[in-house]
């Protein structure tokens, strides 16, 4: 029993995740595993202490694994498994240098997403945050005939930034509202997906300039950050609405809220941020023309279950040697 116990490969979990999650790896037989048992996030010293030695480490979008982390967790280190479907916070050069695996979490999240994401752009076109607050302070008097007017999809041309496997979905979502026209921008055209909505491949600038809606769903990579700026904001119409649910960075802050302070556009949506959290008395969160989601993209039970499932299965593949469900391609 001791050499049998010696033998098992240490894994360490940086958060307390669902509980289907827990139990693959506690049922699988193979780890020895440690975990931070809090649902905030590991300070980086514990984190340094905790992965050192370790042969496995499951993470989250908010653990940071530079090159600080790999270097304490040293050489025995031969998976990540990221409970994400974004990997911007792994330091991917460090990482394939040292021939460690990646794990991840695609297309499991796309539907509650996609989802979100049209939740979160009703919401912000038809002001239904600042509404709930008139009729909680008092604000509500009588029905005037534009008061609390907003913007409707039905005729509308929307842009998506990005037309991947949340992009599509969002467009499928969006179509039956009557959305007369769908534009996409990205690295390359997709004749293929773009056929189901009718969508026409516009370069960025188009895109800002004749879109109502504009939907960012893009990865973050080196050419997207800060791709949505002070340029892209002025572009668009005056009655544009700008919605967000891939990554914070994508945007110039700054640049939005001068956009939403001066009218350039009416209003956004964003479910990500830069930092996460945004601060409580950053100036954003002062406008009622922002409605502002703490990046709850995938949060249904079913989908964060589904995600842990999956997070514990690419770490014990990786462990055993064999074929991630969903291996990131290095």
């Amino acid at each position: 029993m001791r050499a049998a116990a010696r033998q098992l490969m240490k894994v360490f979990v940086t958060r307390r995740i669902p509980p289907e999650g827990e139990a693959v790896l506690a049922q699988a037989g193979v780890c020895s595993i440690q975990q931070w048992d809090s649902d905030e996030p590991i300070p980086q010293s514990e984190l340094l202490a905790k992965v050192a030695g370790k042969d496995g480490l499951l993470c989250l979008l908010s653990d940071r694994i530079d090159k600080e982390v790999l270097d304490a967790a040293g050489p025995t280190l031969k998976v990540i498994s990221t409970l994400s479907v974004g990997y911007d916070h792994l330091a991917i050069d460090e990482i394939k240098k040292r021939g460690i695996r990646v794990g991840y979490t695609p297309d499991v999240l796309t539907d509650a997403t996609a989802e979100l994401t049209v939740a979160l752009l009703l919401a912000t076109s038809r002001r239904l945050p600042e509404s709930v607050e008139e009729v909680k302070n008092g604000g509500w008097t009588t029905w005037k005939p534009l008061w609390m007017c907003g913007y409707g999809l039905s005729g509308s041309t929307v842009g998506i930034i990005g037309l991947g496997r949340i992009g599509q979905a969002v467009a499928r979502r969006l179509k039956p509202f009557g959305v007369k026209r769908f534009l996409y921008t990205g690295h390359h055209p997709k004749p293929e997906a773009a056929a189901e909505f009718g969508a026409e491949f516009v370069p960025l600038a188009i895109l800002a300039e004749e879109s109502d809606f504009i939907i960012v769903t893009c990865s973050l990579t080196p050419d997207t950050q800060g791709m949505c700026n002070r340029d892209f904001f002025h572009k668009m119409k005056k009655t544009a609405l700008f919605i967000n649910s891939s990554r914070g960075a994508v945007v110039n802050q700054d640049d939005l809220y001068d956009a939403l302070v001066k009218g350039h556009i009416a209003a956004a949506g964003l479910d990500v941020t830069s930092p996460e959290p945004l601060p409580p008395a950053h100036p954003l969160l002062s406008l009622k023309n922002c409605v502002i989601l703490p990046h709850i993209g995938s949060a249904t039970y079913a989908t964060r279950n589904t995600m842990s499932v999956l997070a514990a299965n690419n770490l014990l593949a990786g462990l055993k040697g064999e074929s991630m469900p969903s291996e990131l391609s290095l």
